[in-house]
């Protein structure tokens, strides 16, 4: 008999519902016609990707020309911040993001300081927080764009984004953020909050892998990201994945339909797990902000022990977990967030992330924290650091 299956890893990607993948089937194959033809069922294909449009608009509050498809969340930031800086790099060099995004903005901001770009990357606290007073004062007369992600994918911390937004408007400058995380889990307003960009992700929220958008508000000066046919309005050209985009609205039209229920569930089922792990085991750190935080993460950091010894264990009792970003895996190095916020080498590498999905239970929770106590208990024994530590302690 298989042994089950408990996936906590919805932070780097979740499967495709069934209602997702019913939508999307017809478009593989009677309904295959290119969108950009002008026989009946190419049509019929326009129309459904213009109803698509509509259902994510209308899940940030904006409106449909302002949603351009792409192929994923990383894509979508390269977009945001190459085509920005090329498009206002007359009026000034100069960006600010923060030293907790996403590798995708990180990268990209790299390769455009070796563009001759300046780049401000703005210090964080121990919960994960960007500080308003920090972010004012770096905004310099030759400031263009400002990028903050919505939602830390790491330690779950949630900015205060509206207030950035507002800054970025008072000072006229350009406000994208990174809201592959945060997209369905928490609301969001793009005019409410002063957005003038924003990313996602289909593969976050049950939709399918390969399919995105960028919001841009419109009146903001953004190139193409692909030169070639009229596609999405001239700015991104190829012919559309229209089984993604329609895969994509369905998932949107699920986790918009449910928001509240489903995330007041995960939240449930957050706080249990890290109630149990806070108590049941010493010398444990909660990693990101207790109140602000997204709905589905818990991040610990565990003394005395290897992260990926704990993630090796953990998937021997069929359990699925990260120490971080899932695009930075093969990396021996420590998470970039967790030396941020301030944890020192030895404890960022002795961390787990649990993302929860809207199936986990209260039961999936408890198993895996027994399971955590079990492996956390048998590695610290063969630690000789940790044996010294409780010698020292009992002396």
């Amino acid at each position: 008999m298989s042994k089950k299956l408990i996936y906590m890893d919805y932070a780097a990607t979740t499967p495709v519902k069934s209602e997702v993948l019913q939508a999307m089937m017809p478009y593989f194959t009677e309904k295959f016609g290119n969108p950009s033809s002008i026989y009946g069922i190419s049509a019929e294909n326009k129309k459904a990707i213009t109803d698509a449009r509509e259902v994510i608009a209308h899940s940030i509050h904006t409106s449909p020309e302002n949603i351009y498809f792409t192929g994923g969340g990383s894509e979508s930031d390269n977009w945001a911040l190459k085509a920005a800086a090329e498009a206002y790099g007359t009026k000034g060099k100069h960006i600010i993001t923060t030293k907790i995004e996403h590798h995708a903005i990180l990268h990209t901001c790299e390769y455009l300081e070796k563009k001759g770009y300046d780049l401000t990357y703005l210090d964080v606290d121990e919960n994960g927080l960007v500080n308003l007073e920090e972010l004012e004062k770096a905004i310099r007369e030759d400031t263009i764009l400002i990028s903050i992600m919505f939602a830390n994918n790491e330690i779950g911390t949630i900015e205060p984004i509206e207030e950035i937004g507002k800054i970025a408007r008072k000072h006229n400058v350009l406000f994208h953020t990174d809201a592959v995380q945060a997209y369905t889990q928490v609301p969001i307003d793009v005019e409410k909050m002063n957005i003038d960009m924003l990313s996602a992700s289909g593969h976050k929220i049950y939709g399918p892998k390969g399919i995105g958008f960028l919001y841009i508000r419109k009146g903001v000066k953004i190139k193409s990201l692909i030169h070639g046919g009229a596609q999405e309005r001239r700015r991104r050209a190829g012919t559309e994945n229209v089984t993604g985009i329609i895969g994509m609205a369905k998932a949107v039209q699920l986790a918009m339909d449910n928001m509240e229920e489903r995330t007041g569930r995960e939240t449930a089922v957050r706080n249990h797990i890290i109630e149990r792990l806070s108590k049941e085991i010493p010398y444990s750190r909660l990693n990101g902000d207790k109140v602000h935080r997204l709905p589905n993460n818990v991040n610990f950091s565990f003394q005395f022990v290897e992260g990926e010894s704990i993630l090796i264990l953990l998937d021997s009792n069929g359990i699925c977990a990260s120490s971080g970003s899932a695009c930075t895996s093969g990396s021996l190095d420590p998470s970039h967030v967790l030396l941020a916020i301030g944890l020192p080498h030895e404890i960022a590498h002795g961390s787990v992330r649990l993302t929860i999905g809207d199936e986990t239970t209260i039961e999936d929770g408890d198993f895996v924290v027994d399971k955590l106590i079990e492996i956390i208990e048998r590695l610290r024994n063969m630690s000789p650091l940790y044996e010294d530590f409780v010698k020292k302690h009992q002396s």
